[in-house]
C-alpha cells in the first residue's frame, strides 16, 4: 500500500470500523463482571492470562470478596491460592491487595472514575484504567492496547510504534473518541475469532481489501 495522508488512513479506517462493526456488532468486553471493582479485578488478573482462565476463577473470588475492603484486609496467601491458576499469581495477588487497600483509603471504597486517579492504584495502567473507565463506566478516555490490538493495528497499517503507549497514541489521532472502548473490542474480536498471531484467515477476512498485511509472512 503506498503511503497515505492522514485524511487518507482516517478514511480507511472508517471503512475498516463500519466493516468490524457489522462483522462483530455484539462486540463486548469477554471478562465477566457484574460491577466496576469486579471488571478491575478481573483485569488485573487477566495480564498475560486468557479472559477465558480469568472467567473460570472470578466466580468463586467474587462470592469471597464482596468490596475493596474484603480485597485489602484478604490475607495476602488466601487470595494467591484462590487466583493462583492465573500465573503471576503473587504479584497479582499483592496488586489487588493494594488497591483494594487504596479505594478504601482514598476513594471511599469506590472505584475511582478517572485515569490519573486508576493509575494510582496497585496493578493498574492505563490499559486495565481504560478497560475499566471504558466498560463500567462509559468513559472514553483512551484505547485499550492488548496484544490483539497491537498486532491488527500494525498489520493494518495504522501504527508503525512497538510499545502500547504509543500505539494507543496514534489510534486515538484516528479513530473517533466516542468510539474508542467498541473500537478496541472490534480489533480484539477479530484478533481472536480471524486476525490470528500465526496463520491469520486472510482469505475470508472481513477488512481485507483494506489491510495491507504488514508483517503477515508469505506476503
Amino acid at each position: 500500500m503506498p503511503r497515505e495522508t492522514l485524511k487518507a488512513e482516517i478514511t480507511r479506517l472508517k471503512k475498516i470500523i463500519a466493516a468490524l462493526d457489522d462483522t462483530y456488532p455484539e462486540a463486548h468486553c469477554e471478562l465477566d463482571h457484574k460491577s466496576p471493582l469486579e471488571l478491575l479485578i478481573a483485569t488485573i488478573l487477566s495480564a498475560q492470562c486468557t479472559d477465558k482462565r480469568v472467567n473460570l476463577v472470578t466466580p468463586d473470588l467474587f462470592k469471597r470478596y464482596h468490596s475493596a475492603a474484603d480485597y485489602a484486609n484478604a490475607p495476602l496467601a488466601e487470595l494467591e491460592q484462590a487466583i493462583k491458576t492465573t500465573g503471576f499469581f503473587r504479584n497479582k495477588a499483592r496488586s489487588i491487595k493494594a488497591a483494594g487497600q487504596a479505594i478504601v483509603e482514598k476513594h471511599g471504597g469506590q472505584v475511582p472514575q478517572t485515569m490519573e486517579e486508576l493509575v494510582q492504584l496497585g496493578g493498574v495502567g492505563r490499559k486495565t484504567a481504560n478497560v475499566v473507565l471504558g466498560n463500567a463506566f462509559g468513559i472514553n478516555a483512551g484505547v485499550v492496547v492488548d496484544t490483539h490490538v497491537a498486532r491488527l493495528s500494525c498489520r493494518l497499517g495504522l501504527t508503525k510504534q512497538k510499545t502500547p503507549e504509543k500505539i494507543e497514541k496514534d489510534l486515538m489521532a484516528l479513530a473517533p473518541q466516542n468510539q474508542w472502548t467498541l473500537f478496541s473490542h472490534w480489533l480484539i474480536w477479530h484478533g481472536r475469532r480471524r486476525c490470528f498471531a500465526r496463520r491469520p484467515d486472510c482469505a475470508n477476512c472481513e477488512v481485507l481489501k483494506l489491510c495491507p498485511q504488514i508483517g503477515v509472512k508469505g506476503i
